[in-house]
Parts: C-alpha cells; sequence; structure tokens
C-alpha cells in the first residue's frame, strides 16, 4: 500500500496586495525602523502610496505600477529627494510582503530596480571657494 507524503504548500504570492496586506508589510516595515523620525516620514510616505495604489483600478504591485507611481510624483512637481524617500518606503515595502510570501521574489527584486529620480543642480557636498 502506497504512502503519500503530507506537504504543506506555501500560499501562492498575489500578484494583487489589498488593503489588509499592505497595511501588514508597513507594520513590519515601521517596526523595522528604529528612529522615531524615520517612522514617521516612511509612515507617511506608505500612506500616500497606499491611498494612491487603492485609487487606481485593479492594479497588480509591480515594477511597472511603481514606475507609474513615480510618474506620478515627478507630476506633482516633488522635489526629487522627496520623491526618492517615497519610493524607498515602496521598496521596502515590497522587500516586507515578498518576506512574508505575499509577494514573489522575483517581483519585488523588480520593484527593488525601480530607480529614483534624478538630481540636479547644487551639489550637497561643500565645494572650496577657488
Amino acid at each position: 500500500m502506497a504512502r503519500w507524503k503530507k506537504t504543506t504548500k506555501r500560499p501562492k504570492p498575489k500578484p494583487i496586495l489589498r488593503l489588509p496586506d499592505l497595511e501588514q508589510s508597513k507594520n513590519a516595515v515601521l517596526n523595522s525602523l528604529a528612529a522615531v523620525s524615520s517612522q514617521e516620514s516612511y509612515a507617511h510616505a506608505i500612506d500616500e502610496f497606499i491611498v494612491w495604489y487603492c485609487s487606481e483600478p485593479r492594479l497588480a504591485f509591480n515594477r511597472t505600477v511603481v514606475l507609474r507611481y513615480r510618474y506620478f510624483l515627478e507630476q506633482k512637481n516633488l522635489a526629487p529627494s522627496t520623491i526618492n524617500v517615497r519610493l524607498a518606503a515602496v521598496r521596502r515595502i515590497a522587500h516586507e510582503a515578498a518576506d512574508t510570501g505575499l509577494l514573489s521574489p522575483e517581483l519585488a527584486a523588480g520593484i527593488g530596480r525601480v530607480k529614483g529620480a534624478k538630481r540636479f543642480g547644487r551639489s550637497d557636498r561643500k565645494l572650496a571657494d577657488h
């Protein structure tokens, strides 16, 4: 008589993250940050992304969507540093969602490769007067 091995199936990662999934990932990201100012900044950035993401019709959470979000932020004429902080928060959400099995590692890696806004103008480095 043949015996069947009992295997535990891991739930398949979701291409579309719903509000509870995003909230779970948001809480994981915020709990991983030590500084209160970082937690506040990331909480604001993540909340803004969630509002935008949930307002769009049935978007999958992938690289293309994050690129659309970057374009949306650029159209609001935000400073490149503001855009980059918000994109960093979205990348962290993707990473946490992949760690908990809500998102595939491939999708999270694609989101992680989204480039930030280009910074033009004066450098932050102090230049010697010559």
